[in-house]
């Protein structure tokens, strides 16, 4: 059974920075697709970033291109979320997701295409 645990949430200030980690157990990991989506105060959930197969590029929400930084270490099996200069609207739970299929790159966005979610990890922006 696959089973997906966010970290790394915290209280920051407007301008800052901050890491969260997805800690993954489970089968393959290396050939799952993974991603962040978030979810804010009565906002929709809404896409971050995406990660394929190591030879694909990352895909990221144009709010958080050049700010945020996807990436993987599947030694550990272990997803980042790099954030930057972080914005009063980035404060929101924090969710991974990962599915054992290749997507094709307009599907990496799409929330429903991923099988396995954690529960959040909560990140607060003060301004």
């Amino acid at each position: 059974q696959v089973h997906l645990v966010e970290s790394g949430g915290d209280l920051v200030q407007a301008g800052g920075s901050l890491r969260l980690s997805c800690a993954v157990s489970g089968r393959t990991f290396s050939t799952y697709t993974m991603a962040w989506f978030r979810q804010g105060p009565g906002k929709e959930r809404e896409f971050v970033a995406a990660i394929g197969w190591p030879n694909r590029a990352p895909v990221y929400a144009y709010s958080v291109k050049n700010r945020f930084t996807i990436s993987r270490d599947n030694d550990t099996n272990t997803l980042y979320l790099e954030m930057s200069s972080l914005k009063p609207e980035d404060a929101a739970v924090y969710y991974c997701a990962a599915v054992d299929s290749r997507l094709i790159i307009s599907s990496l966005r799409i929330g429903e295409r991923y099988k396995y979610w954690g529960q959040g990890t909560q990140v607060t922006v003060s301004s």
